[in-house]
């Protein structure tokens, strides 16, 4: 994630600078010369738990190492709702086309500044993967395994909705899993 140096008004450096809110002071970078901040507010990302008959749908993005798999993502366009850009995601994406479509949950992930927001989506087709996925895996509902992050945490509470309680990897688990796969 890339961090604002100079102002985008008028090219000043950026200073992290107090301010005070309606929460308390803050810390904010803000531009000296035509006080400009930059906020830096997460941006939305879009989750579906695809499922293609009784099975889940996760797919491998090839700019990843290893053979990580999860669910299908991308960010929200502006003008669209949540609903219409996770069925676009996995449209683009899959080829899939979503029946059906339910919110799992909202997730944090601070670590890439997103909120997560995800869904369960019904859906049908023949998956032909966009040039952004290297190849996905059909898995049953009971060989899911979770991974310790956002959309990971989402597939979990998506099982338990199912009567499945969710095993998570460790992190140690999925770098090694990563390893052994790209090897």
């Amino acid at each position: 994630m890339a961090e604002f140096r100079f102002c985008p008004q008028c090219a000043t450096p950026l200073a992290w600078l107090t301010q005070l809110e309606d929460g308390g002071e803050v810390m904010r970078l803000r531009c000296t010369a035509c006080d400009f901040t930059h906020w830096n507010n997460p941006t939305p990302v879009l989750a579906g738990i695809v499922q293609v008959g009784d099975q889940i749908l996760l797919a491998r993005n090839a700019a990843w190492p290893g053979r990580r798999f999860a669910l299908i993502t991308g960010f929200m366009e502006a003008g669209e709702t949540p609903e219409d850009g996770i069925r676009r995601e996995i449209a683009e994406e899959t080829n899939l086309t979503v029946t059906e479509l339910k919110l799992v949950g909202v997730y944090d992930f601070q670590r890439m500044n997103q909120v997560i927001i995800a869904y369960h989506a019904v859906a049908h087709g023949e998956v032909r993967l966009s040039p952004e996925l290297a190849e996905y895996k059909m898995f049953d509902l009971q060989d899911l395994i979770c991974w310790p992050a956002g959309t990971g945490y989402a597939l979990g509470d998506w099982l338990k909705t199912q009567g499945i309680e969710p095993t998570f990897m460790s992190w140690a688990d999925r770098e090694a899993q990563s390893q052994e796969s790209s090897s």
